[in-house]
């Protein structure tokens, strides 16, 4: 649309917000924001830990909140390192980074691997601490939330991953919910971590 001689101020505001973005050749579609929600539930896993991921979202929908899951293991993002860093910053990690910044709070679902916080979580992390000067920008202030469904304990992976995401600066709930197959997760703890989380106060923009 092409906007000529408006007749008053009014004319020509209407006109402007009628109008459509016209591209030139060449030129990238701007992204679309992403869409907003109370809490988004991450998980690092397409097995156990995100059934329990989507309890989580469920039990927040139950609350009142706006709840959607992301699946870590569905993002085509290679593993970081100093030379997949040098050849540029993934596609997906733009959409990764938008969706996490539209969502005021996280809560993470992680097995553990090895005593440990699995592969595709910290390489995301990483990923994620080099986008910008301020590696803790996307962190800092953040209310977090932790739970595993894990065979092998549960406990090493959260300590691991509080000590990170406390390193960026993210405000870690001080509780965390621990499951296994022997010890299901029950909806009284899911409803009160949930609880606890959005207890805690989102930073100002």
């Amino acid at each position: 649309m092409t906007l000529g001689l408006c007749s008053g101020v009014f004319d020509c505001l209407r006109a402007v917000s009628q109008a459509r973005l016209v591209l030139l050749p060449g030129t990238r579609q701007p992204m679309a924001p992403a869409p907003t929600t109370d809490l988004l539930v991450i998980a690092a896993s397409n097995g156990r830990n995100l059934e329990l991921a989507e309890r989580f979202a469920a039990a927040a929908r139950a609350q009142g909140q706006s709840a959607e899951v992301l699946d870590l293991t569905a993002i085509d993002l290679p593993l970081f390192t100093p030379r997949a860093q040098a050849a540029g910053t993934p596609g997906a990690i733009a959409d990764l980074q938008a969706r996490l910044s539209a969502a005021p709070r996280w809560l993470i679902c992680t097995p553990e691997y090895n005593g440990s916080i699995p592969p595709v979580l910290t390489s995301a992390i990483a990923w994620l601490s080099v986008q910008g000067e301020d590696f803790r920008a996307l962190f800092n202030g953040r209310p977090v939330a932790m739970a595993t469904h894990s065979g092998g304990g549960g406990h090493a992976v959260l300590t691991a991953l509080r000590l990170q995401l406390a390193h960026l600066g993210a405000h870690v709930v001080g509780r965390q919910l621990v499951s296994n197959s022997n010890q299901p997760a029950k909806d009284e703890s899911i409803a009160d971590l949930l609880s606890r989380l959005q207890h805690l106060q989102v930073p100002r923009a």
